[in-house]
C-alpha cells in the first residue's frame, strides 16, 4: 500500500494582510483605551493627593493663625494694670497697637515697628500684612521661668533670657511672599527673637494670597472712634479704612478697638492638579458680592487657565485680650 508523502504541516498558512491590519488595528485601539484609562487615574488621583495636601495645609495655617492672633495683646498680670517700663517711656497714644495691619502690603520692617505709616512696595496678588504683639509669659510672675505657652509665628516657645523679660512685647508678622528657597509664593513668618533680631522663614507653601478684615467696634471708615466701647465688633474694616488721614493717634484707637480678625487665603496646588484647564476666580473673604470690594484688589483673585486646584480658606477669630489697654 502506497503511503503519502504529504507534510503535517502542508496544510498550514499565515495570515493575510488584511488579517494582519485588522489585528494590528484592534491591538491599537486596545492599547489606547489602556493608556486614556491610566491617564483619567493618574490625573484623577493627582487631583485627590492635591486636595488631600491643600486640606493639611488649611489646617495648619488655621491653626497657627488662631493661635497667634488670640495671643495678641496677651499682658502679665502686673502689666494688664501697671504697665511696664516700655509702655511708660512713651505717651499711650504713640505706643503701638498689640495688633496692626496693612493693606495690599509687602513687608516692610518700618511698617511693622512703627516708624512709618506708608506702604510701599508690591506684595504678592495685594496680599496684606498682620502684625500681632504680646508678652512672654512666666511660670510664677517675676521668676524670669517662661511657662512656654506663648509662642511665635515659626511655633518656637517664648523663652525670658539676659536681654528680655516679661515686660517686653515680642512681635511676630504674617505676610506673603515668594519664597527664596523654592520660588513659590508661601505665607511667610517673621519674628522678632528673643536677641532682638528678626528673622523669616516660609510657613506654608503654595499660599497666593492673604487678604484681612478687621471686626472694629465704634468704629466708621476713615473716622476717628467716637461711640462707647463694648467687646463686639459692630462693622469690618479693611487697614486703610482704619486710618484717620492726617491723625496718627486717632488712627492707633481705631486699632485698640478690633475686636475680631477675619482672614481669607487662597491656596494652589501643583501644575496639572485641577481636572480642568481654567480654574474659576476665588473669593477669600467670602461668597462672591458680599465681603469683596471693587476697592479692594485682593478680595477678588482673578481666574487662572495654569490647571491648578485652588482652594479657599476663610476664619473668623475673635480676640481673647482686650485691645484697649494699649
Amino acid at each position: 500500500m502506497a503511503t503519502s508523502s504529504t507534510s503535517p504541516f502542508s496544510s498550514q498558512r499565515g495570515l493575510t494582510l488584511v488579517e494582519l491590519l485588522i489585528a494590528l488595528t484592534l491591538s491599537t485601539l486596545i492599547a489606547l483605551a489602556g493608556i486614556a484609562s491610566l491617564t483619567v487615574a493618574r490625573q484623577g488621583f493627582s487631583a485627590v493627593d492635591a486636595s488631600s495636601q491643600l486640606d493639611n495645609n488649611a489646617r495648619f495655617a488655621t491653626s497657627i493663625m488662631r493661635r497667634l492672633i488670640v495671643q495678641a495683646g496677651y499682658l502679665e498680670e502686673k502689666y494688664a494694670m501697671d504697665f511696664g517700663s516700655e509702655f511708660q517711656t512713651q505717651a499711650a497714644s504713640d505706643i503701638e497697637p498689640n495688633l496692626k495691619g496693612f493693606n495690599n502690603a509687602a513687608y516692610n520692617q518700618a511698617l511693622v515697628i512703627g516708624t512709618s505709616t506708608t506702604v510701599t512696595g508690591t506684595s504678592v496678588n495685594s496680599s496684606d500684612m498682620l502684625v500681632l504683639r504680646f508678652q512672654a509669659g512666666e511660670t510664677v510672675f517675676n521668676s524670669g521661668i517662661p511657662d512656654e505657652t506663648m509662642i511665635n509665628c515659626s511655633g518656637g516657645a517664648l523663652q525670658l533670657t539676659a536681654g528680655l523679660n516679661s515686660t517686653d512685647r515680642m512681635v511676630s508678622v504674617f505676610h506673603v511672599a515668594t519664597s527664596a528657597q523654592t520660588g513659590q509664593p508661601s505665607l511667610m513668618c517673621t519674628w522678632q527673637t528673643e536677641a532682638g533680631t528678626w528673622a523669616t522663614q516660609p510657613l506654608i507653601e503654595g499660599v497666593e494670597s492673604m487678604q484681612v478684615l478687621y471686626g472694629v467696634d465704634g468704629v466708621s471708615a476713615g473716622a476717628a472712634a467716637t461711640a462707647t466701647p463694648t467687646s463686639v465688633p459692630t462693622a469690618y474694616l479693611r487697614a486703610d479704612q482704619l486710618t484717620v488721614s492726617g491723625n496718627n493717634p486717632a488712627t492707633l484707637l481705631n486699632w485698640r478697638r478690633v475686636r475680631s480678625v477675619r482672614i481669607g487665603l487662597v491656596m494652589r496646588g501643583p501644575p496639572g492638579s485641577a481636572p480642568e484647564v481654567t480654574v474659576p476666580a476665588q473669593y477669600p473673604l467670602g461668597v462672591k458680592d458680599i465681603m469683596n470690594s471693587t476697592t479692594d484688589a485682593g478680595s477678588e483673585f482673578a481666574a487662572k487657565t495654569d490647571r491648578r486646584l485652588r482652594q479657599t480658606v476663610t476664619f473668623t477669630v475673635h480676640l481673647r485680650n482686650p485691645q484697649d489697654n494699649v
